[in-house]
Order: C-alpha cells, then structure tokens, then sequence
C-alpha cells in the first residue's frame, strides 16, 4: 500500500522490523536496509535492472530474507519542487509492485531524494574510493543516504506521540 506521508507510512509499518530504501535508476536500483530499531541504513547492494517482474522479484527476495517491514522509494524531484518524468516513473514503479499479490500489504512511502547522489559521491571521494568501485556502488550509497533521511523523519514522528 502507497502511502502519501511519513505520518501513515509510520503507522502502517510494523514495528520491529527493518525498510529497505531504493534509490530507482533507469539502469540500476540501489539498495539499502535499515536495522529493525530504525535507527540506521547500510548500503545492501545495486540491482541491475532488466524487467520490472525480475526486479521486483529481487526485490521481494530482499524482503522475505531481511524480513523487511516498508520501503522508501527515493522520489527525484526536481530542484524546485516539481515533479518531472523520473518522478513520474518512480511513482509508477511503485504502483506496479503494489499490483502484484506478493507487495499488496508492504506499505511503501516516498522519501525527496534531491541531491542524495551528489552527497553519496562526495562520500565516496571523501573515501578515496576508486573511480570503478564508485560507479558499482554509488547507487547503493545513494539509497542508504534516501533511507536514512527517511529513518531520522520516522524518529522524529514516533517520538511526537
């Protein structure tokens, strides 16, 4: 189920257990799991993407091993604001997986993801990471940069009540 605030996305996602953040590409989807108190995300891997059920598919896996509660879509909007055509996919994207039986309960929200690529990059020079080591897991990164802003909003909602 798509949620449309962190508010309902908090209270429709069980407790106890972790989300996985997604940072969506035209070629790859970076992955990253959070730990079940929710307090931290950790690059997981980078999907290579072929068809939407392959994708999914992984994705599911991903779930059912990590026993994962949520996902956090990365939503690219643009700098002021607007939603444009990447925007647009990752929404569609999101309805797909909420289309097949297996996604139908798995709450999903939507975290602005603007600049979290730049900000993993930077990371990763900061790093002294190599040129081809950044371009395997910049997208990773870059999910775990969606999934943790996300993580310190979903803290910040639970402590207010």
């Amino acid at each position: 189920m798509i949620h449309d605030s962190l508010e309902a996305f908090a209270d429709a996602a069980p407790s106890m257990r972790g989300l996985i953040g997604l940072d969506l590409g035209t070629k790859t989807i970076g992955v990253a799991l959070s730990d079940r108190l929710l307090n931290s995300a950790t690059a997981l891997e980078t999907i290579k993407r072929r068809k939407f059920t392959l994708d999914a598919d992984r994705l599911q896996e991903l779930i059912a091993r990590h026993e994962v509660g949520g996902l956090i879509l990365g939503l690219p909007r643009n700098m002021d604001g607007t939603e444009g055509p990447r925007a647009q996919a990752t929404r569609a994207f999101a309805r797909n997986l909420t289309r097949r039986p297996d996604f139908a309960e798995t709450p999903i929200a939507f975290w602005d993801e603007r600049l979290s690529t730049v900000a993993a990059e930077k990371a990763l020079l900061e790093a002294d990471t190599t040129r081809k080591r950044r371009a395997e897991v910049i997208d990773a990164v870059a999910a775990g940069y969606i999934l943790q802003g996300a993580l310190d909003r979903l803290r910040h909602i639970r402590s207010a009540t």
